[in-house]
């Protein structure tokens, strides 16, 4: 049988539906229809013919009960958040994205939007891990390794984010990608202002890719984030989003 490429199937899925409110009053670097049609455009030209997961934004003040949310507010509920996804009532995936924290950390809204949306998409409640070897595993975080380095869509930044490839433990071939700027060149690797949520021996550790992200991380209020919902009795599913990013190459 012939094998479906991720770009055909995702064809044969009907796209799921993401709700996007603005109920930020502090603007959010573009409009919030020219926001939602770069995610989509990133989404559709980018990230879709990597993983294979349509998905549909649209702009709504009263989303269907089965959609997926996004949501931008002004402030966090968790002092120091930047974004974080977690589940509604209903039991849907909602992602929150916190304009004036990441505005202050000098992170443009769309680089905290793009890395929320990708996240929430292939792992929406924090429990997927990458099996390295019989004792240890890595998390399923889509931009968190590459989390400072970003890309242009219609103008605005985005999350660079990593490719299948990068959570397989074997040797590829010259010449495979295992993340979308080119950044990294063998599985379970980051960049400078990369970090990674690994578990060894049942224990969950982050591990930094340099001491000045490492200094950053820790400055952070951890309580509630996603890294902790992956260790035993942590709580809630937010992630840490880009912190003070450090001068990257672009890419159009």
């Amino acid at each position: 049988m012939k094998a479906i490429a991720p770009a055909t199937l995702s064809r044969r899925i009907k796209p799921v539906r993401i709700a996007c409110l603005n109920k930020a009053k502090t603007p959010l670097g573009a409009p919030l229809p020219m926001l939602t049609a770069a995610l989509q455009k990133c989404y559709d030209e980018h990230f879709l013919p990597v993983w294979g997961y349509p998905v549909k934004l649209y702009n709504a003040t009263k989303p269907k009960r089965s959609d997926w949310l996004f949501i931008y507010f002004d402030d966090p509920d968790e002092k120091g958040v930047e974004g974080y996804h977690d589940l509604t009532f209903h039991g849907q995936p909602i992602s929150k994205v916190f304009v004036k924290t990441s505005l202050d950390d000098n992170v443009p809204v769309s680089v905290t939007a793009s890395h929320e949306l990708f996240e929430m998409v292939i792992d929406p409640i924090a429990n997927l891990w990458a099996e390295a070897t019989n004792r240890t595993q890595y998390a399923y975080e889509m931009c968190d390794p590459v989390e400072e380095d970003t890309f242009m869509v219609n103008g605005m930044e985005m999350s660079n984010f990593l490719h299948p490839s990068w959570f397989e433990p074997f040797e590829h071939p010259r010449g495979t990608k295992f993340d979308h700027l080119e950044r990294l060149k063998k599985p379970f690797t980051m960049t400078k202002g990369g970090y990674m949520i690994i578990k060894r021996n049942g224990r969950v550790v982050e591990k930094f890719g340099s001491p000045a992200k490492r200094k950053r991380f820790a400055k952070e209020n951890r309580r509630g984030h996603r890294s902790e919902f992956r260790k035993p009795r942590g709580r809630g599913l937010m992630i840490p989003a880009p912190r003070k990013r450090a001068k990257t190459r672009r890419s159009k």
